[in-house]
């Protein structure tokens, strides 16, 4: 779950995994892919263990520590929802490097052997050259440990190692300390820049999923029909008109010579037919090809044909005479030749295979920095390595996995859309926040770990945290702590500026580039990891979980709302809202004054959770508890804060290109495509909960305009919904309304509506049934 979540407490803790238990069950049971049954029993056998851990007190759900005996800093197996299964990810069975470790050190294969040896002289110098070679791979945190101990060790603080060593060994015969050894060595801190290059996908993932592609059973039946039963068709045509007088076939009795040749064609049909196996069309005895087969079939045989199979023939030659000419006629072989050419283009199965070739010259473990000479047409020592045509082109479906693993700035990413969504981008963002990360130390072996430490930490995976907990920060581990000392000692403080730059631009990119969308918690985590290294002091809020939601926000809410206030007070984001900007200032400032409240121990901000439960119009207390009535009172709370926009304008700096009115019309566009998806829908309300959040970015970025551009983009807003079908007009019709009344001073309504409902402020949650359904 997300970064101080406010959540409801589980009244039934193990609903969920039960329920999701079941679902595994259903889908291991029933399905008809065995992969998909195997991956759900596997799926099942995690469930299990959750619902066992919690039924004998070993998992405590929404704890920050929620397994028994295992710290924080742990790295846990998370499934879906935040349950922590009970297992670490860096325990189980010995991986096969850590038994060759073992056989190379000469220790029994455990892993507290393999700790032990990692104290003594020989396993730190196997440890030092691991650092000087950056031959290792860091898959999970856990596998920096031992690599910081050692650097601590050559660098001058025994003491620091030692202290490192002493928190580690209660867990060395569970965990996996070790790291990885690889061939090739690990990927460089990079720059503190967002232009550095960044991939999705490595060389081996395209490598995968080339692997994983089948012939298309279709296309190569199509290619089969042109290549074989065509020309054979128009074979076993031809000689039945030698037989034919005045169109007619059968008009001239077969000789000797004639029914040799047919008996010929019937032993080449069968030889084909034997061979080639997908079209079986010309086994069907209604079919022409199969009429004119049965009717040879029998003539050479020496039984006359009656009159309805002579009918049929002819009637077979007529028909295919007629579509496509005579054999030999220039409309026929032109047809026929174009037929072939086509049959003869290689499959894309085949152009896999000779991408697979090309990919495997690549270093695997990274992207690719050059696409275009791998894209290129069959060369002809390709034809002569694999018989494929020279020339032939690689097709947009492989040419496409080859891009996805670009290596390149992000920026260039987004643009050829590779990365085609901000959830994509919140996936990529961490491996430049890595490189701004370890920038903060000194020594590059040690910059290069901590890099490839934090890309790790990455990849764990979130909690389910009750009571305003937040989850682990990646400063918390152990080994991190150990070497803390290191970026200040070094640098007298982290790169500030570098972090800046990138938070500025990675917050312009996801602004422009995604317009109307939220920006994805994982991305909002990243934001704060390099607000917090350049010591802004700004606040980024996350979006929150109605179905967990407890009612309470922690005091940064306030504070991000109070940076709105700064921005925003008196513009039509203000008025549309009917915002008290000036009140949230003067409630910021009493409670910075005032010891804040706690809830559980974690400090809250009780006078913003009055606001917005009063704005959503909601009763508090446990009997008014819904979803509905939650998610209400966090749009109030993304409305008072506008999620993180203002402080990105206002405190980061960030300048989205071309500017605020393109902003805001992309916007505006994308709360009409939203709108357009509400029609017909099942469940619209998650669509109208989007449509409604593009909304109110189009209003921050109007906001932001100057008047005359303002006044500019209200008057062009009907001709750009009339340039949509008219159930979207119609739709938006009150939400226009609405913005168009305040933008004149007019204002709204308690219920948020105005001239008898053909005005509305338009919102994404409702308790009751939503207006624009």
């Amino acid at each position: 779950m997300d970064d101080n979540a406010e959540q409801q407490p589980l009244t039934a803790a193990t609903a969920y995994p039960a329920a999701q238990l079941a679902k595994a069950f259903t889908t291991a049971l029933t399905h008809e892919d065995a992969g998909t049954r195997r991956r759900a029993e596997e799926r099942g056998q995690r469930w299990r263990a959750v619902l066992a851990g919690m039924a004998a007190g070993r998992l405590t759900a929404g704890s920050r520590t929620p397994v028994a005996g295992l710290p924080a800093w742990v790295t846990l197996e998370v499934v879906r929802g935040g349950f922590a299964t009970g297992t670490a990810s860096a325990g189980g069975p010995l991986q096969p490097y850590e038994t060759e470790a073992a056989r190379q050190f000469g220790v029994p294969a455990e892993r507290h052997a393999l700790f032990a040896h990692c104290l003594t002289d020989a396993g730190l110098a196997w440890l030092w050259a691991r650092l000087d070679s950056g031959r290792y791979e860091i898959g999970v945190p856990e596998e920096a440990a031992l690599l910081t101990m050692a650097w601590l060790v050559r660098h001058g603080e025994p003491d620091a190692a030692l202290d490192l060593a002493a928190e580690l060994e209660p867990f060395a015969g569970q965990l996996r300390f070790l790291p990885r050894p690889t061939d090739g060595p690990a990927p460089a801190s990079g720059a503190a820049e967002a232009d550095a290059a960044v991939h999705r996908y490595t060389v081996s993932d395209s490598v995968d999923t080339l692997i994983r592609r089948r012939p298309n059973a279709a296309v190569e039946t199509q290619r089969e029909a042109l290549a074989v039963w065509q020309p054979f068709g128009d074979a076993m045509l031809v000689h039945w008109l030698e037989t034919a007088r005045d169109g007619q076939v059968l008009e001239l009795a077969p000789d000797t010579d004639w029914l040799a040749r047919g008996a010929a064609l019937l032993d080449r049909y069968r030889m084909l037919a034997a061979a080639h196996t997908r079209c079986t069309k010309h086994r069907n005895p209604r079919q022409n090809l199969g009429i004119l087969r049965g009717a040879l079939e029998e003539t050479v045989a020496g039984r006359p044909l009656d009159a309805r199979r002579l009918g049929l023939l002819r009637h077979a030659v007529d028909s295919m005479v007629r579509r496509r000419g005579l054999p030999g006629s220039a409309p026929h072989t032109a047809l026929r030749q174009e037929q072939a050419r086509q049959a003869a283009l290689p499959s894309h199965h085949a152009l896999a295979q000779l991408m697979l070739r090309r990919l495997a010259e690549l270093p695997q473990d990274s992207g690719i920095i050059e696409v275009p000479p791998l894209l290129t047409p069959v060369t002809e020592q390709e034809t002569h390595e694999t018989g494929l045509p020279t020339g032939a082109e690689v097709p947009p479906v492989i040419r496409q996995v080859v891009e996805s693993a670009l290596s390149a700035p992000i920026g260039t990413l987004v643009e050829r859309g590779v990365v085609p969504s901000a959830e994509v981008l919140a996936e990529l963002v961490p491996q430049l926040v890595a490189a701004t990360t370890a920038l903060a130390y000194g020594d590059e072996t040690l910059r290069t770990l901590m890099a490839a430490n934090y890309r790790a930490f990455r990849n764990r995976r979130s909690l389910l945290l009750l009571n305003l907990e937040r989850q682990v920060r990646v400063e918390e581990l152990p080994w991190v702590r150990a070497v803390s000392g290191q970026r200040a000692a070094v640098l007298g403080k982290p790169d500030e500026q570098g972090a800046l730059t990138v938070l500025r631009q990675l917050g312009e990119l996801a602004v422009q580039a995604f317009p109307g969308t939220v920006l994805p918690n994982p991305l909002v985590r990243e934001l704060g990891v390099l607000a917090r290294q350049c010591d802004l002091g700004v606040p980024f809020v996350e979006e929150l979980a109605a179905d967990i939601f407890m009612g309470t926000f922690s005091p940064k809410f306030l504070k991000s709302a109070r940076i709105a206030a700064e921005l925003l007070r008196g513009t039509p984001y203000e008025r549309y809202y009917g915002i008290d900007y000036a009140a949230i200032r003067n409630l910021a400032i009493a409670e910075t004054g005032e010891a804040l409240s706690r809830s559980y121990g974690a400090r809250t901000s009780p006078g913003f959770a009055r606001l917005c439960t009063e704005r959503a119009g909601t009763a508090s207390g446990a009997d008014s508890w819904s979803v509905a009535a939650n998610g209400k009172v966090i749009e109030q709370a993304q409305i008072l804060t506008t999620h993180n926009l203002a402080t990105l304008v206002h405190r980061v700096g960030i300048a989205p290109q071309p500017g605020w009115p393109d902003l805001a019309r992309r916007c505006f566009d994308t709360v009409c495509r939203l709108t357009a998806q509400v029609h017909n829908n099942k469940r619209p309300l998650p669509t109208i909960k989007d449509a409604a959040y593009a909304w109110r970015q189009m209003l921050f970025a109007l906001s932001l305009c100057p008047p005359d551009e303002q006044r500019r983009f209200l008057s062009t807003l009907d001709e750009e919904a009339a340039r949509h079908p008219a159930h979207v007009r119609s739709r938006l019709a009150p939400a226009l309304a609405g913005l168009v009344r305040t933008a004149e001073g007019g204002t709204f309504d308690a219920d948020g509506t105005a001239d008898g409902g053909r005005a509305r402020r338009f919102l994404g949650w409702s308790t009751g049934p939503h207006w624009m359904r």
